[in-house]
């Protein structure tokens, strides 16, 4: 078994802060050695923050540095395939946020250069290390529910990210909906054969001049016959609103909203409750320690990532597949796409 991973930071933003501040307070294995972001005052503040002793701005410092055994790759969407190729001709193991890319021809480069590498690589696809996600997961494969009916997932922000920021995000589908694509396959356990997607523009219009949508219903059909329902909004005024339901022949299985008590009051204006936890680092505060958890036990203990490249290419194919539906007003098969 490998002793500590050092590991080289790429990206110093709001996901590249969670798990630097994770991996340096909660994971003893690991020992974050340096950080690098185009920014490099972000980065000085992160590094200062969580007790990193080395800042760059180059990414190609981490690259270059023998002594780093993995990198977490943070940066924009449009950095990832490239830094991921890099990292794998470094000998380095990966942890790499979604999506690998918007292009499955660069995906695919990205997967091969790993594969040629022999080096592991894991996609942050954190809600299937959520403790409430993981029980539904693990209920289902252990035929508590029977034969699965129906999934419905249910996935809402509290508001719309920053219009510059729904410009590059690759739209609803490639943005937000991939985290439900990867759950609605994680959850049932059997391939997404075709899928149906209707949106609109009902939270700002300026989504729409941008070229997306911001309100969106994608039904999905599986190959071992159940049924699925995924339900995206950018706006929820009260909160993050992120729940599951799996309904099977021999029962059903409901995963709520976590909210920050669950105190009930009772009084002459009606029964009041806490609204859900604001937004997803709150949400998922568990689930993020959880998954670079298991990327350092995979390293150390040489087993295979449990969120692999294939896991990340998926629902980009499924993202591609909502897309051309939504644009063609029709059920599309994924084996249109890939």
């Amino acid at each position: 078994m490998t002793e500590q991973i050092n590991v080289g930071m790429i990206g110093a933003g709001r996901i590249g802060r969670v798990h630097a501040e994770n991996l340096a307070y909660h994971i003893p294995e690991a020992n974050v050695v340096a950080i690098a972001d185009i920014f490099v005052e972000v980065a000085e503040k992160c590094a200062a923050d969580f007790g990193i002793p080395s800042v760059f701005q180059s990414h190609r410092a981490i690259m270059e540095n023998d002594q780093i055994d993995a990198v977490v790759i943070c940066s924009s969407t449009d950095t990832h395939a490239q830094f991921i190729e890099e990292a794998a001709a470094a000998g380095k193991h990966i942890f790499c946020e979604k999506p690998i890319d918007f292009d499955l021809k660069r995906i695919d480069q990205a997967l091969a250069a790993v594969e040629k590498a022999s080096v592991k690589l894991q996609i942050g696809f954190n809600r299937r290390f959520d403790p409430s996600f993981k029980r539904v997961r693990d209920m289902v494969a252990g035929g508590e529910i029977g034969t699965p009916h129906m999934v419905h997932i249910i996935s809402r922000d509290p508001g719309p990210p920053p219009i510059d920021y729904i410009k590059v995000s690759g739209g609803i589908f490639l943005d937000m909906t991939i985290h439900d694509f990867d759950m609605a396959r994680y959850l049932i356990g059997s391939k997404v054969e075709e899928v149906y997607a209707v949106g609109g523009v009902m939270v700002d219009p300026e989504i729409g001049e941008a070229g997306d949508i911001d309100t969106a219903l994608v039904t999905l059909r599986y190959a071992n016959g159940a049924i699925g329902s995924i339900d995206n909004s950018r706006q929820a005024v009260y909160g993050y609103d992120q729940r599951v339901e799996v309904f099977g022949s021999e029962g059903g299985v409901v995963v709520a909203n976590r909210t920050p008590d669950n105190a009930i009051v009772s009084n002459a204006d009606g029964v009041h409750a806490a609204k859900p936890l604001y937004f997803f680092i709150e949400r998922y505060t568990d689930a993020f320690i959880a998954e670079m958890k298991e990327f350092v036990a995979a390293i150390r203990e040489d087993k295979t990532p449990p969120v692999t490249g294939i896991d990340g290419r998926i629902p980009v194919v499924m993202g591609l597949a909502a897309w051309k539906s939504y644009r063609e007003n029709r059920p599309v098969k994924l084996s249109e796409i890939d």
